[in-house]
């Protein structure tokens, strides 16, 4: 696993860590996902998505919503896939900053924290 891009966005208070990760197996992601949850003791929501293609070019695709309102594990693999990013990983940690987003607010937030660390992961490597 290699972390290629992290990022923070913030949306009425609540507070959205973004990573980015290359993956060589699925079975990295729980590893990641418990280093994200001892890093980011105070957040409500560890929510993500995976998207991985083998060498025999069988999918795997994955997203949690973590409890989460909005679907937003749905949201970061449709960014994945978008960005035709087929060995990787986001995690999105949020910090919930005591206003309420609701669920479009919700889905709409998580899919900015995700778009934007992937604009800069863009940036930084074309």
């Amino acid at each position: 696993m290699q972390e290629l891009a992290a990022g923070k966005y913030i949306e009425k208070k609540s507070r959205f860590y973004t990573h980015i990760y290359n993956i060589i197996d699925i079975t990295e992601v729980e590893l990641i996902l418990k280093s994200h949850r001892s890093l980011y003791k105070k957040a409500n929501h560890h929510c993500y998505a995976y998207l991985f293609i083998d060498k025999n070019n069988q999918v795997a695709d994955k997203y949690q919503d973590d409890g989460e309102v909005g679907h937003p594990g749905k949201v970061l693999l449709e960014v994945l896939k978008s960005n035709k990013l087929n060995h990787h990983l986001i995690v999105i940690s949020r910090i919930f900053g005591g206003i309420k987003l609701g669920v479009g607010g919700v889905s709409k937030a998580f899919k900015e924290a995700a778009n934007a660390t992937m604009l800069y992961y863009k940036n930084q490597n074309y």
